[in-house]
C-alpha cells in the first residue's frame, strides 16, 4: 500500500480552506483540508495533467 503524503499550495498559508493533493503511481488524489479524513478524489495522472492545462490556456 501507497502511503500518502498531502500538500496544499504555499499560498494557503496556514489556511485549512484549501485544496489538498497527494500522488501515488497511478494516481493523484485530491480532498478538501476541512476534511482530511473524509471521502477525496482520485483521478489518473493525465486527467490531472489535462486539468491542470485547461486553468492556464488563455481563452
Amino acid at each position: 500500500m501507497h502511503i500518502l503524503h498531502w500538500r496544499k499550495s504555499t499560498y494557503s498559508g496556514d489556511s485549512s480552506n484549501c485544496v489538498e493533493i497527494a500522488t501515488s503511481p497511478a494516481a493523484v488524489h485530491i480532498r478538501d483540508s476541512k476534511r482530511p479524513v473524509g471521502p477525496h478524489l482520485k483521478v489518473r495522472p493525465p486527467t490531472w495533467t489535462h486539468f491542470l492545462s485547461s486553468l492556464v490556456q488563455p481563452r
